[in-house]
């Protein structure tokens, strides 16, 4: 079953359920695959919905910390439950640990040695990454990750 099949269904599953938020936050999941696909003009792979849904959490993610801004922790509160909706479907996140793992990784793969090569490094990552880890935190980790590279490099060159 394709991953807008289940949607689908669950979509189907909520609505016999009851459960109004869950039947709403897949329902726009679902339009927002719906316009996708007809952008493409065909239909979607997986990791094409997987990354409408990652962007949706993403989204919402924004809104969370807007709206604790601005003091409104009701609809901060509805936000963090549809994001908790749209984490059923995508991969188990990656713990930190996990990231600085293929960080270091992907520094060896690639041969980075100082942040010019941070394009590189993020080329080989991001599918390993998508919709598993925040894209920001990534570059964060391999900015660190090459400029320490780019340091010990300096060092052994100053000795």
């Amino acid at each position: 079953m394709s991953l807008q099949q289940r949607i689908q269904t669950d979509i189907a599953g909520a609505m016999r359920g009851g459960d109004a938020l869950r039947r709403d936050v897949l329902r726009m999941a679902a339009s927002a695959a719906y316009n996708a696909e007809k952008r493409k003009g065909g239909p979607l792979t997986d990791d094409e919905v997987l990354s409408i849904l990652a962007r949706e959490v993403k989204t919402r993610r924004e809104s969370v910390e807007a709206f604790r801004g601005g003091g409104r922790e009701d609809l901060a509160t509805k936000e963090e439950a549809e994001i908790a909706i749209l984490a059923d479907y995508l991969p188990q996140p990656l713990s930190e640990a996990e990231i600085g793992d293929l960080v270091r990784e992907a520094v060896d793969a690639t041969g980075a040695t100082s942040a010019r090569d941070m394009g590189k490094v993020m080329g080989w990552l991001s599918p390993r990454t998508r919709g598993r880890a925040d894209g920001k935190r990534v570059s964060e980790l391999v900015a660190q990750a090459l400029a320490a590279s780019d340091l010990a490099a300096h060092d052994r060159g100053a000795g």
